[in-house]
C-alpha cells in the first residue's frame, strides 16, 4: 500500500511540473501556464526564469522560426536583442514548452496546441 501512495505522489507531482501550453496560428502566440507571449518581436535568451522554454529540434517542431533584423518582424520571425525583448526564452534539452526549428524562409506555427 505505501509503494502505490509514494507511486501516486510520484505521478501526481510530474503531471504538475509540466507546464500547460496552447499555441495558437490565429494570433501566433503561445500561452504558457496562462500568460500569453507573442511568437514573433524581440527575444533576449536567458539562463534563468525565462517566459518560453524552448528545445530546438529538426524534425517534428511546433513552430517554424526564421530569425530576423527586422524591426517590424511578422508571425514566427524572432529579432534577437540583449535589452527590452518582448519575450524572454531559456534553450533546453528536455522539458521545452515549445520546439523549435530554426529556418531561412516560410516561418510559421506548425501545429496548435490546445
Amino acid at each position: 500500500m505505501k509503494k502505490i501512495v509514494t507511486f501516486m505522489f510520484l505521478l501526481f507531482l510530474c503531471g504538475s511540473v509540466h507546464a500547460q501550453v496552447k499555441i495558437s496560428k490565429s494570433d501566433c502566440s503561445v500561452t504558457v501556464n496562462g500568460k500569453t507571449f507573442p511568437l514573433s518581436g524581440k527575444v533576449k535568451i536567458v539562463e534563468s526564469f525565462p517566459d518560453i522554454k524552448v528545445q530546438i529540434v529538426e524534425s517534428f517542431p511546433d513552430v517554424e522560426i526564421k530569425l530576423t533584423d527586422s524591426s517590424w518582424p511578422k508571425c514566427c520571425e524572432w529579432k534577437m536583442v540583449e535589452s527590452f525583448p518582448d519575450v524572454k526564452i531559456q534553450f533546453v534539452n528536455s522539458f521545452p514548452d515549445i520546439k523549435v526549428k530554426f529556418v531561412n524562409s516560410f516561418p510559421k506555427v506548425v501545429k496548435e496546441k490546445k
